[in-house]
């Protein structure tokens, strides 16, 4: 069984002294020395046409999918032939594989790349190399890859840094800074910030600007700030919502501010696939209730069709304040000129 993610990681100060934080110290240590390592030995292949990464410093949670989800719908609009590379987590297969939505099943490829591939081609592969090489064979122009700044194996044009901007109730992207298990990052905070071309600062919908301490941060790189916004709104009648991603709770709030009528809320772990006795268990409770069932797309994607028809998806998308920065931005490495 997955474990969900400790919403302590996401406190800014005073963090408790929990024997797990302390225990967890050398581990952190560990990991971070190898990160910087391997970053530093790698020797990027480059596949041929300009790949874009769309990565984070921390173990999920801020926003990465619907960032790429955008990223390619305004590259396609400007005629290129951009490709999704994903390393398929939670899937079984290790590709490279083109991803066949009326074939394969999120078990097969991950939750995150049978979404994306909706819209266009998704390429699944443990081996990054191979995977964008199999794309460039295949046609792509640019290839626009889900998560991987921490990656050095493939060589990259353009590196973007999404950051969850969403600091209510006292929580922060970074948490403390502690770097995993002793905290949500991936690696020290300033040598990623280093290998980023620009950030995108992902917030809520309900929250117009980024918090200053944030954006204080990122005052020496370029900022790009995009809102997640409900493609639908949820169903007028009472729900029962759960949510496997990585900040659970904020699925919870971004139901409520859209005026969803939340009669309870489960959270689950990151990627979590929902047993039948668990489903049954939200279906008994959503009956108790006098109510219905409602999980983000990445869940809903991860059902089976019999409990795809009880339970309602409710998609969110990644909207640019500026589209105009964002094409430029795309544009530099396109060899396309920027749009006036």
């Amino acid at each position: 069984m997955r474990m969900g993610t400790p919403r302590w990681w996401y406190v800014r100060h005073n963090q408790p002294m929990r024997i797990t934080r302390a225990l967890a110290w050398p581990l952190s240590m560990i990991w971070a020395a190898a990160t910087a390592y391997r970053i530093a030995r790698a020797a990027p292949v480059d596949p041929g046409v300009p790949v874009i990464c769309v990565g984070n410093l921390t173990l999920g949670g801020s926003g990465k999918t619907p960032i790429v989800g955008e990223v390619v719908r305004r590259l396609r609009a400007a005629g290129r032939e951009a490709h999704v590379l994903s390393r398929g987590h939670g899937g079984r297969l290790s590709g490279p594989i083109l991803v066949d939505p009326g074939r394969h099943t999120a078990i097969d490829v991950g939750d995150e790349p049978l979404m994306l591939a909706a819209e266009g081609p998704v390429w699944v592969a443990r081996d990054r190399v191979k995977g964008a090489l199999a794309a460039a064979a295949a046609g792509a122009q640019v290839i626009v890859m889900d998560d991987g700044h921490q990656n050095p194996s493939v060589s990259k044009a353009l590196s973007l840094m999404v950051v969850d901007g969403e600091t209510r109730d006292g929580e922060w992207p970074f948490g403390d800074g502690s770097i995993f298990p002793r905290g949500p990052l991936r690696e020290p905070l300033a040598a990623g910030l280093a290998r980023a071309d620009a950030v995108v600062v992902l917030l809520p919908s309900d929250i117009v600007s980024v918090d200053p301490d944030l954006a204080t941060l990122f005052s020496e790189k370029t900022v790009l700030v995009a809102h997640l916004e409900p493609v639908t709104p949820p169903p007028a009648e009472p729900q029962v919502g759960f949510a496997g991603i990585a900040k659970p709770w904020r699925v919870e709030r971004a139901l409520k501010a859209a005026g969803c009528r939340l009669a309870d809320f489960a959270p689950l772990a990151n990627h979590q696939r929902m047993s039948e006795s668990t489903l049954k268990f939200l279906a008994r409770r959503a009956a108790d209730l006098g109510a219905g069932l409602i999980t983000t797309e990445k869940d809903w994607i991860r059902l089976s069709p019999r409990w795809r028809e009880r339970v309602t998806s409710w998609p969110v998308r990644a909207r640019f304040d500026d589209d105009q920065a964002l094409d430029r931005l795309l544009a530099t490495i396109c060899r396309e000129p920027p749009p006036s």
